[in-house]
Formats: C-alpha cells, sequence, structure tokens
C-alpha cells in the first residue's frame, strides 16, 4: 500500500486515480497521519441492486410449498385462546 500526502493527492489527483482503477492502494496522510484509504472499486463485492426478473427467475425455480394451506387452516382451526384474557 502507498503512502501520499494529501498534498500530493491534490496536485496529482489524475494520476493515483489512474493508478489506483488500476488496482493499486493508498494511504492519505495528513500532517503525517493516515486519514483515509484510496483503491480500486471491486466489481466482485455485494450487488445491493437485484432485478426483479432474476427474483422471478429465483423463485420460480425453488420446489413448490405443499400442504402450507392445511397447516394454516388447521392452526386457525385450532383451540386457540388469548393468553392475556
Amino acid at each position: 500500500m502507498t503512502v501520499i500526502p494529501q498534498r500530493t493527492l491534490r496536485n496529482e489527483v489524475g494520476d493515483v486515480l489512474r493508478r489506483a482503477e488500476a488496482g493499486e492502494h493508498f494511504v492519505i496522510t495528513v500532517s503525517g497521519r493516515p486519514v483515509a484509504e484510496l483503491g480500486p472499486v471491486t466489481k466482485t463485492g455485494p450487488q445491493r441492486f437485484v432485478p426483479a426478473r432474476v427474483v422471478n427467475e429465483l423463485l420460480a425455480s425453488l420446489p413448490p410449498v405443499t400442504g402450507l394451506r392445511e397447516e394454516l387452516d388447521e392452526a386457525v382451526d385450532s383451540d386457540l385462546h388469548d393468553p392475556f384474557e
């Protein structure tokens, strides 16, 4: 990891960003103390948005749920009581 002062980042931002895009990682310092890290954006990181088409395809590939309706009916028909009564 390359350590560069804030002044170098300010004066050579284009070069530093090209190097970061190429994979280099930097620690930015102010008055000699590290304050930030700069590096390439990883394309393998977690994806925050999943298109609806992908979700629908995944759900369609799952096995069907069987017996759920019967289980729900049985739960509703059972002798339920309010614990706060």
